[in-house]
């Protein structure tokens, strides 16, 4: 008889559902590769609970029984949802403060710290309404970190059943405002912590507090949260808690990012015939409006309009290469000075560079498969997916070796990697790599080991899969 484990897996986001970010991704594809590791021996009966953004786009939602969580003299309801995706149940939670905050994220997190504490409180009741023990609770990021503090909390009553929690870091600087208010208010008292007193009412240090376990998004991140540069201020407490801390790649869907049938190309193709690639870069550089030239390098940004990303960077190393014979395209939206300055650029360098200030998932997967070499200079990248899609394309990354790109891009192997946070030493790397790209044999080994390499979920599955059964024994 198989051993059945039960995980209620908790995101403020999931594709198809809804998707703003790297998240969505990742909520999107593990909890069904998770369930898809069961065997004969081993059940994994994963659940995954969405809240009921008024942008979600769900088909052949089932109403839930109506319940309430109290707060203060008063109740709150809750409005609950099920329905599948390929085998995976998903719930959705609704409710007055979810429907007042329209938008998944906000700029201001303190808008954000009612409707997340209210998904989290409604997420711990919700097994007791679909008849259904979870055994871990497994909580992403600062949105859901609290439902581990609510389940730590209910731990402490007298009779409760023991459910671990397990939070994994996609991001440490982003750790939510105060919710000591609203935690009182819904009747969870403050705990006496040994987080920093200025962290005891954020909701990720209580979530990372009150967890069994901690998974960064890649081993590289797990390490550098460690210190005092990444550390957020958290540093002494994870390291306090190491033993508990570990890193775990994100995977990307091999799937859906197949260049030998992805929709989106006008020309596919494979390690097989990899030589009708090129057709994708005269393509591209027509529709961007550049010279078609199969010898000019055509370097890529594909990236959040952020300074985490480095892109102000990339543009510098740009500006201070205008004596050199490149093309660049640059996509993305986000911070108005960074899409002021790739306008910017386009505008001095207007036979050269190109800026697609916009979301075009589309154009995006047309620039890998057309560019020579992506820029991914970042200041600090837990994961990164960027890099894992481009090597998939045969687009070669060029990095900064921080967290999970110095994980997955292995120099003068699969890309080029650099270290100081400078725009001169992003500068060499790319020379770096159009000297390379100058000797065609190998530059298409670096291309072939890059689209080799296998980045799908089921391995990351795997090891989460080894925590679940620790924490369960």
């Amino acid at each position: 008889m198989s051993k059945t484990i039960n995980v209620l897996f908790l995101a403020a986001e999931a594709d198809p559902f809804i998707k703003v970010g790297g998240l969505g991704d990742v909520a999107g594809v593990l909890p069904r590769e998770l369930r898809a590791l069961s065997n004969d021996e081993i059940k994994l009966d994963v659940r995954l609970v969405l809240p009921y953004h008024p942008a979600v786009k769900a088909e052949n939602l089932r109403p839930l029984d109506l319940f309430s969580i109290p707060r203060g003299d008063s109740e709150v309801g809750v409005e609950a949802f099920e329905t599948t995706l390929n085998g995976l149940p998903v719930y959705f939670i609704g409710g007055e403060p979810i429907r007042a905050n329209g938008s998944v994220y906000s700029l201001d997190a303190a808008k954000d710290s009612e409707k997340y504490a209210f998904f989290s409180m409604a997420a711990m009741e919700l097994p007791k309404h679909i008849n259904w023990q979870p055994d871990v609770i497994h909580a992403n990021d600062w949105h859901t970190s609290l439902s581990l503090y609510v389940n730590l909390t209910k731990r402490w009553e007298a009779g409760a059943k023991h459910v671990a929690g397990v939070i994994t870091l996609h991001n440490l600087p982003f750790m939510g405002a105060d919710v000591g208010a609203i935690l009182e208010s819904y009747g969870v008292k403050l705990a006496q912590t040994d987080l920093p007193e200025w962290a005891r009412v954020l909701p990720l240090p209580l979530g990372l507090w009150a967890s069994d376990a901690i998974v960064a998004v890649s081993p590289g991140y797990a390490g550098e949260v460690l210190t005092e540069e990444f550390g957020c201020g958290l540093y002494d407490f994870l390291n306090l808690r190491k033993e508990s801390l570990s890193g775990i790649l994100n995977g990307i869907d091999m799937v859906s990012f197949d260049p030998s049938v992805d929709k989106a190309l006008s020309v596919n193709y494979s390690l097989d015939t990899f030589n009708r690639r090129a057709e994708n870069k005269e393509l591209l550089q027509e529709k961007l409006g550049l010279v078609r030239d199969p010898n000019v390098p055509l370097l890529a940004v594909i990236s959040r309009m952020d300074v985490q990303k480095g892109v102000d960077l990339a543009f510098t190393a740009l500006k201070n290469m205008k004596r050199i014979n490149f093309q660049a395209v640059i996509l993305g939206t986000g911070d108005p000075k960074l899409e002021e300055a790739a306008r910017e650029l386009q505008t001095l360098f207007p036979d050269k560079i190109k800026a697609e200030l916009k979301f075009d998932a589309n154009l995006a997967r047309q620039i890998y498969a057309g560019a020579d070499m992506i820029l991914m200079p970042s200041r600090y990248e837990p994961c990164g997916l960027a890099q894992m899609i481009a090597m998939r394309y045969g687009c070669v990354p060029v990095v900064r070796s921080v967290g999970g790109l110095k994980d997955t891009v292995k120099p003068n192997e699969t890309g080029f990697v650099f270290e100081k946070m400078h725009h001169m030493s992003l500068v060499s790397a790319i020379k770096a790599g159009m000297k390379t790209l100058t000797d065609r044999e190998k530059w298409e080994t670096l291309q072939r080991n890059g689209m080799a390499k296998d980045f799908s979920w089921e391995a990351s599955a795997r090891e989460y899969l080894k925590i679940y059964q620790s924490l369960v024994k």
